[in-house]
């Protein structure tokens, strides 16, 4: 734990500690710390303090470079001098890294930062180790320094703190140094201009190091390089800094890069949203649909085929990006998932509820599960597409790039486009420095792709539905492997702008003498579905053309319906002509003239008597038997439950190998009746829908640690305070429970009554342990006296 940030912490009011806190969420999630000691250890964690650096733009990360080189000494006015800038210019970013917890003042408004940092940069502003690293190693010795500071024109005499002090006031000093390399060989300010610029490490000829009157020796002679490796030599900071002058300035970039844009018209932009929101719904009900009749196979190596992918947009009529696209967003929303029986993914539990849902609630179950995505469907790779659902080894940088895309867009004003990919990229960049650049130039496109396709951006420009998705940001995304519902499908924001996109979907159709029917606009996902399944769709886009065959109408029948259901809810949609309505009645009248039966067993007997009484057996009705010949009977039960109810009934059957038992996926496991679309029944489980925990409230947590002091923990007393109290324990269950307090483990305890609960970050107060219960989901007190067993958890 810093001290010195613990220390800053204690002089936060309520409202500056509740700001520091909404921009670190990390550092109060369950369990929530109780004094700020424990919070600032949580603040300087390393891997935390890394994730919030990634979502910072330029100017921040520019500042702490900037105080990395400076040093012990780096203040506001230090830094400002620095950078070339005035101090009114840093303050509002330096209280960004205070607000961050990333850098804080001390009392004397000396900066500190946080540990994490310097490990980022090895070489900050592009310069090495300072040069009393070099200056003070183990292979560097006194004599050494002696004839260092000779070549130099110093004094030899003192110890190695003397000769460090001298050698280090004439390399740090630029005049000095320019006078010192006005004696040098002709070629060595060229090479020690690379490695101040272009360094501070660099490949060299280790030859050259040895070589008498060479540049590389005589710089290595008077201090100015140092080779760590026979072919690799630095340059230290103070080195290259007198050699880049008194006028060198660090980078600093507190305006955004110009984003150059052109007008657009925000009603052609809302208008483009309306028709792309409805068409994504009704695509991914689509491919959802399909694959519940073919399961779709995935490769050996993982993802699905490219023949598959085909093979899918052929028979849903999605075009080969919208295919990809919402198989993966399908997969990831958990509508799509592999069943090992089947053969491939198959839709899932949570489907079933999806599909009964309004078309708002479907469309933000797509846009959640785009927004955390880890993997982009349309991005080109050598000019091809990935494999569809394969794992991406970038995938968590690519859900990053599309953060900051879209953050980026939704700081141009409603009536303007950008003008130009490079400038855009450009200007992401400035936003999320931390990103490849490569990587982001090429996801850069793929990504608008895909949210013009989900309705997100239209003509350049985001729409109402993406602006609401960019103000959600990426604290709310979820992770993909993260099975609850994530928090960006009940924004409210999101909700609004979700229902106006579907608003303009239309739930009529024009029906034609010529068995057509024309959806002019954006059929809404119910009307589509139902065309979809008694006409065949010729064309989409604008007007969205079905045409009626006896072999949709037949297949309609398939799904379930009757003459009259399938004219009824047609009629709903619009008037019918005559020649639809001939056409649903002639094919409903040959509609079954011949059947095929499927059985889940045969039963066979030699006595047709005793066939005929199992037959009409009352507790044998559910087996569904049907006698079809005097010695055979058909049940529509498997073979084993109609084994195991035989029995039951006091026959004495037994199992012959056969091949009548019918492989049933997905098969209900007990639940509730639902109506599915074609007037269908079936047997829908409860699904398990788990809702992300809300995020930690900022204000409570602030309210209750303002002004709190750390409190010393004296860990000696521990053992002697648990040793006298928790008498029921043996000496190695004391032990480990001394570690739930000093050390925060975890750890299953048993009390006296029976009761269990699983424990961590123990304090000891008047006899009790006051620690986290996670089957609580709160800090509960456990009287020492009562627990009577303590297990590592």
């Amino acid at each position: 734990m810093d001290d010195h940030l613990l220390g800053w912490l204690t002089t936060l009011d309520e409202d500056r500690l509740a700001r520091l806190l909404a921009n670190r969420p990390d550092a109060i999630a369950a369990p929530w710390p109780r004094r700020l000691d424990t919070l600032a250890r949580r603040l300087n964690d390393t891997f935390a303090v890394m994730e919030v650096m990634r979502g910072l733009p330029l100017p921040p990360l520019e500042i702490l470079q900037a105080c990395l080189v400076i040093g012990e000494r780096a203040n506001a006015e230090e830094l400002a001098r620095f950078l070339g800038v005035t101090t009114a210019e840093v303050l509002p970013w330096l209280d960004d890294l205070f607000d961050h917890a990333l850098a804080w003042p001390g009392p004397d408004g000396r900066l500190h930062l946080a540990g994490a940092v310097a490990r980022w940069w090895t070489a900050p502003c592009g310069l090495g180790d300072p040069l009393l690293s070099y200056l003070d190693s183990w292979t560097l010795n006194t004599d050494g320094l002696r004839r260092m500071s000779r070549g130099l024109g110093l004094a030899s005499q003192g110890g190695k703190r003397q000769l460090i002090t001298r050698i280090t006031g004439v390399l740090s000093d630029a005049d000095r140094l320019s006078a010192l390399l006005r004696q040098a060989p002709d070629g060595t300010v060229s090479l020690l201009d690379e490695f101040a610029w272009d360094g501070p490490v660099r490949g060299v000829d280790g030859n050259r190091f040895v070589a008498p009157g060479s540049p590389e020796q005589w710089a290595a002679d008077h201090g100015l390089l140092y080779r760590t490796q026979w072919d690799i030599a630095e340059m230290p900071r103070e080195v290259a800094l007198a050699l880049r002058g008194p006028d060198y300035h660090a980078p600093f970039t507190p305006e955004p890069p110009q984003l150059g844009t052109v007008p657009v018209d925000p009603e052609a932009v809302d208008h483009q949203m309306c028709l792309a929101a409805p068409h994504a719904v009704d695509r991914a009900a689509a491919l959802l649909e399909n694959t519940d009749k073919t399961p779709l196979p995935l490769l050996k190596g993982g993802g699905v085929g490219v023949r598959e992918v085909r093979r899918v947009v052929k028979e849903t009529g999605c075009t080969e990006e919208e295919s990809r696209l919402l198989l993966e967003a399908c997969a990831v929303a958990r509508l799509l998932a592999l069943d090992e029986p089947a053969g491939g993914l198959v839709p899932t539990k949570r489907f079933d509820a999806w599909r009964l849902e309004d078309a708002p609630t479907r469309l933000r179950a797509l846009l959640a599960a785009w927004w955390r995505m880890e993997r982009s469907s349309l991005r080109r790779t050598a000019g091809k597409y990935p494999t569809v659902l394969c794992d991406d080894p970038s995938g968590e940088t690519v859900a990053r790039i599309r953060w900051a895309v879209l953050a980026t867009l939704a700081t141009l004003p409603p009536d303007a486009a950008f003008a130009s990919m490079p400038e855009l990229v450009q200007a992401v960049h400035w936003r999320a420095p931390l990103l490849d650049r490569d990587l982001l130039a090429e996801c850069c496109p793929a990504v608008l792709a895909e949210a013009r396709l989900l309705g997100l951006v239209a003509s350049d420009t985001l729409t109402a539905l993406g602006r609401a998705l960019a103000a959600i940001g990426s604290a709310s995304a979820g992770d993909e492997q993260d099975e609850t519902v994530p928090a960006v499908e009940r924004a409210p924001g999101l909700v609004e702008s979700s229902v106006h996109a579907l608003a303009g979907a239309q739930r009529t159709a024009l029906f034609g003498a010529d068995l057509t029917a024309v959806v002019t606009g954006p059929p809404a996902a119910e009307l589509s579905g139902l065309l979809d399944r008694a006409a065949d769709r010729e064309s989409q886009g604008a007007a969205s053309v079905w045409r009626f065959s006896p072999a949709s109408v037949r297949r309609a029948l398939d799904a379930g319906y009757t003459a009259d259901s399938l004219l009824e809810e047609l009629s709903a949609a619009g008037t019918l002509p005559q020649p639809l309505t001939y056409l649903v009645r002639d094919v409903a009248r040959r509609y079954g003239e011949v059947t095929v039966t499927t059985v889940g067993c045969i039963i066979q007997g030699s006595d047709p008597a005793l066939l005929a009484e199992i037959a009409g057996h009352r507790r044998l009705a559910r087996l569904g038997l049907r006698l079809l010949a005097p010695t055979v009977l058909a049940g529509a039960a498997p073979a084993a439950r109609t084994l195991a109810a035989l029995r039951d009934a006091g026959y004495a059957p037994v199992p012959v190998d056969d091949s009548g038992e019918i492989a049933v996926r997905r098969e209900p496991q007990g639940g509730r009746l639902i109506l599915l679309p074609g007037g269908r029944v079936a047997e829908l489980e409860e699904p398990h829908v788990h809702l992300a925990e809300p995020p930690p409230d900022p204000r409570e947590h602030a309210r209750r640690l303002a002004g709190a002091l750390a409190e010393e923990r004296h860990t000696g007393q521990t053992w002697a305070v648990i040793g006298r109290l928790a008498t029921r324990l043996p000496t190695a269950q004391q032990s480990l429970l001394g570690f739930v307090v000093d050390r925060g483990v975890r750890a299953l305890i048993t009390l006296s009554d029976g009761l269990t609960a699983t424990i961590s970050h123990g304090e000891l107060r008047r006899g009790v342990l006051d620690a986290w219960c996670e089957e609580a989901g709160d800090y509960l007190e456990f009287p020492l006296a009562e627990i009577s067993s303590v297990t590592s958890g």
